[in-house]
């Protein structure tokens, strides 16, 4: 949409893309808010308000007047789509046993998925035949609708007994000092710098190494989500066979073949399936990092969900940061050969760690 926007304001698109950084930054921040609000007042009640509020911030965005406008609407709506995702990760980890969890988690991060390579498709369809302002208004009718029948459905009670309030700083401080939640949070940050700066240069790489336009090399980039898909369908089968540290094995073993791949390939043909195994192996390894996240503390499982969230999205913003100064000195390779031996060594260790824990009890 930013060209559209850009030329609806007279922008230049770095001033519309402001309305993208600011949406991030906001729910980025937002996410440690809800979590506590979500063990206070129940997670579905929660997630339903929030949803409503993203109404708000869309219908906003498809009448606004001004650029600053937009952008203000961008941060209110991703303010309270922050209270969404991680709430509704802690709420499956109330409702499913553990030994459910994580099949039950890749049906959701299916859903993620599909909905971002949807989103992505429509959001460009509708921008390009009704208008960008048509967008934001389909979308309001969207969190409208599901936000209210959420509501209604839970009928103003909880899913699940709410927990005793606590000072925000007090409840966060009790889960860092949980040992296992501070690996969790350490591993989901290290993986999210790594993986998320190898995936936002490979569209770059592509165009300067091969050729490729930005649209070919965006295309090849979304096979990365196709991966995601494939995993989500096939987790059940392979927990059943390899198990959760299979698994984080699994992902970091095909996230380092896929990124050295991408960064040394003879031609952009073989970036192709790099994408697709990158995809499947960070959803392997990210979907039992999110299952392990939320049991790092049962009793405060929103808030502990929501600081995990908080640490992948801190970690990818640092690694992304930190990559363009290594492209900057050296080369998009570069990139790419630390991040495949970082995250193969991040799955290794992540899943001798579990299966130490599984055998000490």
């Amino acid at each position: 949409m930013l060209p559209a926007i850009a030329a609806a304001f007279d922008a230049s698109a770095g001033q519309a893309a402001r309305t993208i950084s600011a949406f991030a930054i906001a729910y980025g921040v937002l996410q440690l808010l809800f979590g506590p609000l979500g063990d206070r007042y129940g997670k579905l009640r929660v997630i339903g308000a929030a949803t409503l509020a993203c109404t708000v911030g869309s219908a906003a965005a498809a009448f606004a007047p001004t650029l600053d406008w937009l952008t203000a609407s961008r941060v209110l709506s991703g303010a309270a789509a922050a209270g969404i995702i991680p709430l509704t990760m802690a709420w499956i980890g109330d409702t499913v046993a553990y030994d459910e969890r994580q099949a039950v988690l890749a049906q959701l991060l299916s859903a993620t998925v599909f909905g971002m390579i949807a989103g992505q498709w429509l959001g460009g369809l509708l921008a390009d035949t009704l208008g960008w302002r048509a967008a934001f208004g389909a979308l309001a009718v969207v969190f409208a609708t599901f936000g209210g029948m959420l509501l209604l459905r839970t009928g103003g009670s909880p899913a699940s007994p709410p927990a005793a309030p606590q000072g925000l700083i007090r409840g966060f401080r009790a889960i860092v000092e949980i040992p296992w939640a501070r690996t969790i949070l350490v591993v989901v940050g290290i993986e999210g710098a790594l993986a998320f700066s190898a995936l936002a240069f490979i569209p770059s790489h592509l165009h300067l190494r091969f050729g490729l336009s930005m649209p070919q090399a965006g295309a090849v980039v979304a096979l990365y989500g196709v991966g995601g898909l494939v995993y989500s369908r096939t987790a059940r089968l392979l927990l059943r066979r390899i198990g959760e540290t299979g698994l984080a094995r699994v992902g970091g073993v095909c996230m380092a073949i896929a990124f050295a791949t991408i960064g040394f390939a003879p031609s952009w043909h073989w970036t192709l399936p790099a994408c697709l195994v990158a995809g499947f192996g960070f959803y392997a390894l990210h979907n039992t990092l999110q299952t392990h996240a939320t049991q790092m503390a049962p009793s405060a499982r929103g808030s502990a969900v929501a600081l995990f969230a908080c640490c992948l999205f801190f970690g990818q913003s640092l690694g992304v940061s930190i990559a363009a100064g290594v492209v900057d000195r050296f080369s998009t390779s570069v990139v790419f050969m630390i991040s495949a031996c970082g995250l193969l060594l991040v799955g290794l260790l992540f899943a001798r760690r579990v299966q130490r824990r599984v055998v000490l009890g």
